[in-house]
């Protein structure tokens, strides 16, 4: 058997402001910490948990004797394993589950016994066959991680009549409309693991409790190590015990409440969300990886599955218990989900500029004995703040020793590009990456908007020579907001189409930073001429590349 692998917690290869993917309770950080008289005192000493454990045996109603304080749930459940699974012994379990006890068991090199449960009354009759007379305990998470469901009260009492340990996690069971502890607790071959995490807020401070007879909890506290938590999490849980009852059920309240209504949502954008009694909902995509990527790129972060079987679907998502943050979830899934308009930069992804404006720019520095490559530019791009081409030039040529004034840049730069007596101007040579019929198409279907740098009479020069004006909702120039990443053009643009929920594709970050700033989905394009490779990474933190506009055609719900 190969050694377990190191757990790793999921990650993001964008920046998270609204994470939405652990579980994690809200905080209450600044008032727990104000209400802590000297702190400092705390981390030169080893902690004193013994204030802590008859807090929480007091919460229960328990003697101390009956609470082992652990770090977090996790090592509550890991101290079990321990204690009374042996090496090589086995273990019942449901699938899915939450996912330190399949590892555990691997850790323990025990056999796992799986009894499906993803929706639905548990299924006690399966579990009660599972249970052999080798079987060392029966692990069960109520509610299930990552489903929600629920066990019952007599399912629990039924496994435990059979069952050598019952090993309840109950980490959620305060957002549950029932909680079989105290019934529990009243048998010798029980233990019941809960987490200060979720409804307390106290995820960072990794303060978890385990409440059993008194020889279990001897016999399990003995193993992992002396000092579970820190002196300062012990303090700062004590003192969340302290505060009102009354916080904890407003916050419980609302995330009850919030999960009714992101069922509502997600039934409603077409997702298969399963009814659920955790501060979490779990939802059956028909894309998983665009849901998950899409939110993350507005900056919310949900929890995939990938590796798991069954799973590969789904979306389990956080609920905030937070109004505000609550309400950019709900925006961000059903932009997502459902964009109420498209819209498109211009040059790059409507329109083919590799032969003109690209060209434009290395012509007009060589004016002034300065040679730039297409590389340069692309990597100018790259670096944000580049979505003037004038200013572009002048800075690329001040960068090589060459200072130019940026009228006579412009100048030059106007001249090459929109002809003079001496010839025809660069425009000529663009063509457009969207046909007018497919044009008139997504038209049809939801507003388009265009968001450009480009001065209005070059953007509808463009747009009408491709016929392409037809079905245009909102043009937004450099004479009508701040050039990009500022967020304003897109929200200029928004508000011209009467709409809240859209996707934006562009070819640049500074495209994917104005989107994501206007709370509009960002879809990244490689445009013509750039190099793919260099392309996909500075276009990392949009929702999806695609290798041209016209593959926006499968995309689009």
């Amino acid at each position: 058997m190969s050694s377990p692998a190191t757990y790793l917690p999921p990650g993001f290869a964008v920046p998270i402001d609204l994470d939405l993917s652990k579980n994690e309770g809200r905080s209450r950080a600044e008032e727990l910490l104000d209400a802590i008289d000297d702190p400092r005192r705390l981390v030169g000493r080893y902690p004193d948990i013994s204030p802590l454990r008859a807090r929480l045996a007091a919460l229960h109603g328990v003697s101390e004797d009956r609470v082992l304080v652990t770090a977090g749930g996790d090592d509550a459940l890991s101290r079990c394993f321990l204690a009374r699974v042996s090496e090589g012994g086995e273990v019942v379990s449901t699938y899915p589950t939450f996912e330190m006890i399949p590892r555990y068991s691997e850790q323990r090199k025990a056999t796992l016994s799986e009894v499906p449960w993803w929706t639905g009354p548990f299924p006690v009759e399966e579990v009660l066959a599972a249970i052999g007379e080798d079987t060392d305990a029966v692990f069960i998470v109520s509610p299930n991680n990552p489903t929600g469901g629920v066990a019952t009260e007599i399912d629990l009492l039924k496994v435990a009549g059979e069952a050598r340990l019952l090993v309840l996690d109950a980490a959620y069971v305060e957002f549950a409309e029932s909680d079989p502890t105290p019934a529990l607790l009243d048998l010798d071959n029980v233990v019941v693991t809960r987490t200060m995490s979720k409804a307390y807020g106290l995820a960072g401070l990794r303060v978890g409790y385990l409440l059993g007879s008194p020889e279990l909890v001897a016999a399990i506290g003995a193993f992992g190590n002396p000092y579970p938590v820190s002196a300062l999490s012990a303090a700062l849980a004590e003192t969340r015990l302290d505060r009102p009852i009354l916080e904890l059920t407003t916050f419980v309240d609302e995330v009850k409440r919030e999960r009714v209504v992101l069922t509502g949502t997600l039934t409603g954008v077409g997702a298969r969300p399963l009814p659920s009694q955790g501060n979490f909902v779990l939802a059956e995509c028909d894309e998983a990886d665009w849901v998950v990527s899409a939110s993350a790129s507005l900056g919310v972060g949900l929890r995939r599955f990938p590796s798991r079987p069954g799973l590969e679907s789904a979306v389990r998502i956080t609920v905030p218990g937070d109004a505000d943050d609550f309400d950019r979830l709900v925006t961000t899934l059903g932009s997502v989900f459902d964009p109420q308009a498209i819209i498109f930069d211009l040059d790059g992804v409507i329109a083919d500029v590799s032969g003109s404006q690209i060209h434009a720019i290395i012509e007009t520095a060589r004016s002034f004995g300065v040679e730039i490559e297409p590389s340069n530019i692309e990597a100018a791009k790259t670096d944000g703040n580049s979505n003037d081409d004038w200013e572009l030039t002048r800075r690329l040529c001040l960068e090589r020793g060459v200072e130019a004034p940026i009228e006579v840049v412009t100048e030059r730069f106007e001249s090459l590009y929109q002809g003079s007596g001496s010839g025809p101007g660069l425009k000529l040579a663009e063509t457009s990456l969207v046909d007018a019929e497919t044009w008139q198409r997504w038209a049809a279907a939801r507003p388009l908007g265009v968001v450009t740098g480009r001065p209005r009479s070059d953007a509808v020069e463009f747009l009408e020579r491709f016929d392409l004006t037809e079905g245009l909702a909102a043009l937004v120039t450099r004479e009508d907001a701040p050039l990009k990443p500022d967020p304003a053009p897109v929200l200029k643009a928004l508000e011209m189409m009467g709409v809240t929920r859209a996707w934006m594709l562009g070819d640049t970050p500074d495209d994917l930073a104005a989107a994501r700033g206007a709370g509009v989905v960002p879809i990244g394009v490689i445009a013509p001429g750039d190099d793919p490779s260099r392309a996909r990474e500075r276009l990392r933190p949009a929702a999806r590349i695609l290798d041209k506009t016209i593959d926006l055609e499968a995309m689009l719900p």
